[in-house]
């Protein structure tokens, strides 16, 4: 889609009310509703993230959005799909500042550039213990993105209407970090297999846009 036409009909979003957990459990594991209510009294005091879903135009003009690829590590996030964003700094003073700092340093997009539009769902993730805040943002220029080295394995482009094409939703069979082997729903972008709280991050988001486009 055209980023012209995508900013025109973006300004819609700010009255929507958010899909929520619905729009979120459509790509959820099938786990994550026990998980949840065996996690209740440790969600209150989780640990907090921010992330920010930054869409843009390409060089041809044409509405992208940014994932990156986290570098193999012993942890449980290790190479896996998400959007710019990480854990809340004591120099941060709201959420929002957290998403637009990490995506900064993640993928060199200066934080001045970023417009807000929209705060999103929170999302519990109970292998790691934290709840994440996101964020619906937009830049209006094509950006030149800078990886972070230590913690970015590759910078994946994805444009709005492979995101928004039904074909690309499947399911996937993964090793979650409680060493069992499940099928997940799961999105397929540029060849990257998407699952976890990332699809369900995207999966409200699409919600969204499918409702104003």
């Amino acid at each position: 889609m055209n980023f012209g036409l995508f900013i025109d009909k973006i300004v819609h979003l700010e009255h929507l009310p958010l899909p929520g957990e619905t729009a979120q459990f459509k790509m959820s594991p099938p786990y994550r509703q026990a998980l949840l209510k065996m996690n209740e009294q440790v969600i209150k005091n989780s640990k907090k993230a921010a992330v920010m879903a930054l869409f843009y135009p390409n060089i041809n003009n044409e509405t992208h959005v940014v994932l990156i690829k986290r570098k193999s590590y012993k942890g449980v996030h290790s190479a896996q799909f998400a959007f710019p964003g990480g854990k809340v700094e004591k120099s941060d003073i709201t959420l929002m500042d957290t998403a637009l700092r990490e995506t900064e340093e993640e993928i060199g997009v200066p934080k001045h550039t970023v417009t807000n539009i929209k705060p999103l769902t929170e999302l519990y993730i109970p292998p790691s213990n934290f709840t994440v805040f996101p964020y619906f943002g937009i830049l209006l220029k094509t950006p030149i993105f800078i990886k972070q080295e230590s913690e970015v394995d590759a910078i994946v482009e994805v444009s709005l209407q492979d995101f928004l094409n039904e074909n690309m939703i499947s399911t996937t069979i993964v090793k979650t970090s409680y060493n069992i082997e499940v099928e997940v729903p799961a999105y397929n972008l540029n060849g990257n297999i998407v699952w976890g709280a990332t699809a369900m991050m995207l999966s409200e988001i699409k919600e969204l846009l499918n409702k104003v486009l």
